[in-house]
């Protein structure tokens, strides 16, 4: 597999075939992603937006979610703000999503039978299996993260945060209704 994706990059370069995707670090459209790593998105999110290389800061984890204040991508949405123009940030979890099922547990299980110790699982900061505890309620799941992202003290109040579902087939769009009263209470800046 290795060898298939050098000699493609390798031609990929020779042919210039990188042309049309130059574009510069920041942001087109002042926008920031946050979404699952689930294969079937890497072409779809984008495509289904109407967005091109280069119109987005695109941040992936497993589940698309943002579980902490401290956590990798809360981090990447600072660098986008503050460093690279980033205005709008749009949070898109998906259907049929594989971390609306993962089991801590059954991942420690498995780490085990894969030949890692039990003094190595145990020996970090925190508790493994909550650490990869998936979620079982996606509207909740991007509902919490909208929300972080809204009340963390480090992201100004000018910044417009918004909370989707992504339909991994057919792509379409579900906003995500933190207030039954609201016909849309997500899709408006805070």
């Amino acid at each position: 597999m290795l060898q298939e994706i050098l000699d493609f990059n390798r031609h990929f370069v020779e042919t210039r075939s990188y042309e049309p995707y130059i574009t510069s670090k920041f942001p087109d459209k002042h926008l920031a992603i946050v979404s699952c790593m689930d294969t079937r998105l890497t072409t779809l999110l984008l495509a289904s937006l109407g967005l091109r290389n280069g119109d987005a800061k695109v941040i992936r984890n497993a589940g698309g979610l943002i579980p902490s204040a401290l956590d990798s991508t809360m981090r990447s949405l600072l660098v986008g703000i503050y460093e690279l123009g980033v205005t709008d940030i749009l949070i898109i979890g998906h259907s049929d999503c594989g971390a609306c099922h993962l089991s801590g547990a059954e991942m420690h299980h498995l780490m085990l039978q894969r030949g890692i110790s039990e003094e190595a699982i145990r020996g970090f900061d925190c508790d493994v299996e909550q650490w990869l505890e998936g979620f079982h309620d996606t509207p909740a799941a991007v509902r919490r993260s909208v929300e972080l992202v809204r009340n963390h003290p480090l992201v100004p109040q000018d910044i417009s945060i918004y909370g989707f579902i992504i339909d991994s087939t057919t792509a379409a769009l579900t906003p995500v209704i933190a207030d039954p009263a609201s016909p849309c209470s997500d899709c408006s800046p805070r």
